[in-house]
């Protein structure tokens, strides 16, 4: 199945609602994002809060085309995933390879449109992941991804955790190009550019990762 356009009336509704509502709550200086390209995009931020993907989404263009890989337990909820499938957002299982998320999220890329994964794949509290309890580091997924398609990879910093009206940072980088041999690259390669990916995106925002300053 093709994943839905983010770009119908449910998608300007709630980029439009959202929006004004984070605006109030959660003021954001955005940094970065007249410089992004428009088609194949992968951003690739670390993962600071729940509020992350909702804040990236709504600061970036309502036409910008942007899908979301989420947890499947999010959509355990058969009205809350109705909504997140009407918003172009599509369910990854975390505790192992789930190829067919990896295929839908390779057919958006390869269909122009833009995706956003965090490497880290939980939110990451004092340096520590919220589900796994390990620290912070990346998994090879995105990279992974961003290399077999071809994509745009944009590491991305956000600050966390967010504090109602207190203003963060959402700070866009310049693409990364992996060093790989071959078309896909060995699996060393790919883990060692989903790291490098991280550690730019923290870099942007004057740390290390797992939010340490630099």
């Amino acid at each position: 199945m093709k994943p839905m356009k983010p770009t119908g009336g449910w998608y300007v509704v709630a980029w439009f609602l959202l929006g004004i509502y984070l605006r109030i709550v959660h003021p954001v200086k955005v940094e970065g994002a007249e410089g992004l390209p428009r088609h194949s995009v992968l951003l690739c931020p670390n993962h600071a809060s729940n509020w992350d993907p909702l804040i990236i989404a709504t600061r970036l263009p309502v036409n910008y085309r942007l899908h979301a890989m989420a947890k499947k337990e999010l959509f355990e909820n058969p009205v809350l995933g109705w909504i997140l499938k009407k918003l172009g957002v599509f369910p990854v299982n975390r505790e192992g390879a789930d190829i067919k998320a990896v295929k839908t999220a390779m057919e958006v890329l390869k269909n122009g449109d833009n995706l956003l994964i965090f490497p880290e794949g939980t939110v990451i509290k004092n340096g520590i992941g919220y589900v796994d309890g390990l620290p912070a580091h990346a998994k090879s997924g995105a990279a992974s991804i961003g290399i077999r398609t071809g994509a745009i990879l944009i590491p991305v910093f956000v600050d966390g955790p967010k504090k109602p009206f207190h203003c963060t940072r959402l700070i866009f980088g310049t693409p990364y190009t992996p060093k790989i041999t071959g078309r896909k690259g060995t699996p060393e390669e790919t883990q060692r550019a989903a790291d490098e990916l991280l550690a730019e995106a923290y870099a942007l925002g004057g740390q290390r990762v797992g939010g340490t300053p630099l």
